[in-house]
């Protein structure tokens, strides 16, 4: 298989390749970056669980755990971002979260086995839909030779690199070369390449991982053959020590550090099956979580230590903002959090994603949507018809609560296009809404819709926003309901057919997803060999 020999892609260094210098106020100048050490790698993943231990928490530990938590600084996040989330007619918002495994060599990662102090790596990164419903979620991985566009990042010295395109995703971590990684990097990265806004990053050191497999005493792998020493580290001659056994098997520690990084000897020795193996290990730990729960007297050493390995945005640095965040996971159904990877193939040594179906794969996230086509609460998604092109977008049923009946407003041009607020209120119109003017707005240009409501009618406004993806609410001291057009609007982009609404994901797409109820020796091996 390609990608699975190479000398490059058999160990886990980034290859050398040449980048921008960073600058101050000049452009980027190319520079050399050496070439890459041949490391021992773990991958480290405690981000989901350790959210649902912070859920049980309590106030007790409060003040100890959050001087724990580190967070990566908000003006290294890209000014040119997705347009958050729009509400839905209960007022629930779908959350984008990016979790990041980091094979950091700093403080007591090393004797885990994580080598030498230098750059951190990240060969696990999940990006984790939560529905507006807050009982469906799905984690994307992204492989980590994907050939991706790296946007200009920002450097701990307060420069930025500049743009690099065709370079592998795992090295957005790696830039500035620091052993705590560059998770904003990563996160700017992902906003790019999907157009979804991430609405918190979470980063997790292999130190946290192996405390919470202790702490829940072991979680259950299956494997379909044996594993040796030289499977975990191929630069060994000989075979070695049975370090796995074939089947079923109880793993906590060490031993659940050498199942998710484990490669070779198994499958084609590529990453693609270590990723379906790091889901199934991620979906039987939240089920272990959830089914047994934690007793007391091991929350205190299982919070400090997960936390103490968190790096986060500054929206979640403090444990009051993970506990309120966490708490919103708590309702998720095992059968409902799924695992998928991005539709990909080998391209030479690399990975690239495959097109159109990665595409409607995040069109499908943005319009939180299942990817067998629910809304999450039920309604199925209308099928293109037989024979009509794949390209025309599939228009959903009416959403319950979202009729306008009774709701009367007045539409405003705030970008100065002839005839826009009328195209607007004729969309409202057809949904039941009761327009009863369009004017140009005071001030003009707007950049984003936005819709202003007066005291009471919140419920009314969020209505409103529903029809127009990319809306932002507002409230006012006037009376009343005031929509106001602003650039990000589409005529025709409302919601009885949104702009860029998916079509439905292949079949084959689907049946690649697991869930974190099925059974831990299915799906865990891609390719022949080992």
């Amino acid at each position: 298989m390609p990608g699975a020999r190479d000398e490059t892609y058999e160990h886990d260094g980034v290859a050398p390749e040449e980048i921008p210098e960073a600058t101050a106020d000049g452009p980027p100048a190319p520079t050399a970056r050496g070439t890459g050490r041949r490391i021992k790698r773990i991958v480290a993943w405690t981000a989901a669980g350790t959210l649902v231990l912070l859920v049980v928490s309590g106030g007790a530990i409060y003040y100890r755990l959050t001087g724990n938590i580190k967070s990566f600084p908000a003006e290294a996040i890209s000014r040119e971002r997705p347009p958050a989330a729009v509400p839905d007619a209960t007022g629930n918002t779908p959350v984008n979260v990016l979790l990041i495994g980091s094979d950091s060599r700093g403080g007591a990662n090393s004797s885990l086995g994580g080598g030498e102090s230098g750059t951190a790596r990240s060969d696990t990164t999940i990006l984790l839909h939560v529905y507006a419903n807050h009982r469906h979620a799905i984690g994307i991985s992204i492989p980590r030779d994907t050939l991706v566009t790296i946007p200009a990042c920002r450097l701990s010295d307060g420069t930025w690199t500049g743009e690099r395109s065709h370079t592998m995703f795992n090295e957005a971590f790696s830039v500035g070369e620091t052993d705590a990684g560059n998770p904003a990097c990563t996160q700017n990265t992902v906003e790019k390449l999907t157009g979804l806004r991430v609405d918190h990053t979470i980063v997790a050191t292999f130190e946290g991982f192996a405390a919470m497999t202790k702490a829940v005493h072991g979680v259950e792998v299956c494997l379909p053959n044996d594993i040796y020493d030289r499977d975990i580290n191929p630069n060994l001659g000989a075979r070695g020590n049975l370090v796995l056994s074939k089947g079923k098997q109880n793993v906590q520690g060490q031993q659940a550090l050498d199942y998710v990084r484990l490669r070779h000897g198994i499958g084609d020795g590529s990453d693609i099956g270590r990723m379906m193996r790091q889901q199934a290990f991620l979906g039987s730990l939240v089920s272990k979580i959830k089914g047994q729960g934690i007793k007391p007297t091991t929350l205190l050493p299982l919070a400090d230590a997960a936390t103490r390995s968190l790096v986060v945005d500054p929206g979640l640095d403090s444990v009051a903002k993970l506990l309120e965040f966490g708490s919103s996971l708590k309702n998720i159904d095992l059968h409902e959090l799924k695992f998928l990877t991005t539709p990909w193939r080998f391209s030479g040594e690399r990975v690239e994603l495959v097109h159109p179906e990665v595409d409607t794969l995040w069109a499908t996230l943005k319009a939180d949507r299942t990817i067998d086509g629910q809304n999450a609460t039920g309604s199925q998604t209308a099928a293109p018809a037989a024979g009509s092109p794949s390209s025309a977008p599939a228009v959903p049923p009416p959403t319950a609560g979202m009729d306008g009946a009774g709701i009367r407003l007045v539409v405003l041009d705030g970008t100065a296009t002839t005839g826009l607020a009328g195209k607007a209120a004729s969309a409202l119109q057809r949904a039941g809404f009761s327009v009863s003017g369009t004017v140009a707005a005071t001030a003009q240009p707007y950049d984003t819709t936005v819709v202003e409501y007066g005291a009471g009618r919140r419920a009314d406004a969020q209505k409103v926003t529903a029809q127009f993806p990319g809306a932002t609410l507002a409230p006012v001291s006037a009376a009343g309901i005031r929509l106001v057009l602003g650039k990000n609007y589409t005529p025709g982009q409302d919601a009885a057919k949104p702009a860029g609404a998916p079509t439905a994901l292949p079949s084959t797409v689907v049946a690649d997803a697991r869930s974190a109820d099925q059974d831990t020796c299915a799906n865990t091996v891609f390719g022949s060999g080992g």
